[in-house]
């Protein structure tokens, strides 16, 4: 067995690779003797043949990230948000148990190899293929967060059009689609200021006039010492690529107009109050066949909604959720992962 051989040859310190054609080997002097020689020469094309479908096969599936590898429910798998973090479902994860498979989506340009991709059917072309090879036959579960909610509402499509079972998408804090564009951006930043600017006005008006001034400047001063503690000492390679993929997922997104999913949308919303916002989470139900929300306390955000001590609270809305779509089936045994 070509494994059992290349098993051997490690624990010798003999590495092989690939290279077109020919088998490349780095090896400590004495280690490749004439009968391990002779054995690479007669099984060279078998040993290419592995290689190849390894490195395919590492390569097709480098977006699965298991978070929670074990259990024989329905798997999970995970878009993250604008900046393609998907240890933001980790906590999420641990607090569903050792019996909910959980599986993030890792887009690619993280790994500096790959530039990212401006598109959100891009997305889906680029991770349904990896799903369908990594856990075979479905059915799935597809989850977004935040940015991330629109990536997966294209790939359930995207997975259903080829003929996989969607049990439901999961958007957890998802801003509709259009919420990113340059209008409704304005007008968030706007409310924003205005929200900051009665704040202060508030707390001005509550101080004697000669406590005002000092007020405005230790405001000043903390504003400044926040930026200075983000900006890095020196330029970091793993922030800029962060970066960037931030600004093509935004991108993305943007310019998405979503189109109908006959399935079901599990809307997990930090609060009520998100109904209200800018953000229209409420707009994804016009374009699914059918959807229920979901509301976590009135204190949350979609900041702190997968992070404790919430985390708890949207683990135990997934299950109901999960429960009312799915069952309680004992019998349901989805295809392990390959």
């Amino acid at each position: 067995m070509v494994p059992a051989l290349l098993q051997e040859l490690l624990s010798r310190d003999i590495r092989i690779r690939a290279e077109g054609d020919r088998l490349q080997c780095d090896a400590p002097a004495g280690a490749l003797t004439p009968e391990l020689q002779e054995q690479l020469r007669r099984r060279k094309q078998e040993i290419l043949a592995f290689l190849r479908q390894a490195e395919s096969l590492a390569h097709q599936q480098r977006a699965i990230v298991p978070l929670q590898p074990l259990g024989t429910r329905v798997p999970v798998f995970g878009v993250g948000g604008h900046n393609g973090d998907v240890f933001c479902y980790r906590a999420l994860a641990r607090h569903l148990g050792k019996d909910q498979p959980f599986f993030g989506l890792q887009p690619p340009g993280l790994d500096g190899h790959d530039e990212p991709l401006t598109c959100v059917e891009d997305y889906a072309a680029y991770f349904a293929p990896q799903i369908l090879n990594y856990w075979s036959n479905g059915p799935y579960i597809i989850a977004g967060f935040c940015a991330g909610g629109g990536i997966a509402f294209e790939l359930a499509r995207r997975l259903a059009s080829e003929g996989a079972e969607i049990s439901f998408v999961a958007l957890f804090g998802s801003p509709y689609s259009t919420a990113y564009r340059a209008l409704p951006q304005l007008r968030m930043r706007v409310a924003t200021q205005a929200e900051r600017i009665v704040k202060h006005a508030r707390a001005l008006a509550a101080r004697p006039l000669r406590e005002q001034a000092q007020y405005l400047t230790d405001k000043w001063r903390g504003r400044r010492a926040r930026l200075e503690s983000e900006r890095p000492a020196e330029p970091d390679t793993v922030l800029a690529m962060r970066s960037k993929v931030e600004k093509a997922a935004i991108a993305a997104v943007r310019r998405y107009t979503p189109e109908r999913f006959e399935g079901h949308v599990a809307l997990l919303l930090p609060s009520r109050g998100w109904t209200d916002s800018l953000d229209v989470p409420l707009r994804w139900r016009s374009v699914a066949g059918s959807s229920q929300v979901y509301f976590g306390p009135d204190d949350c955000n979609g900041d702190l909604m997968l992070r404790e001590p919430y985390v708890g609270v949207f683990a135990e809305l997934f299950r109901r959720c999960r429960n009312a779509n799915l069952g309680v089936r004992k019998s349901e045994r989805p295809s392990r992962a390959r």
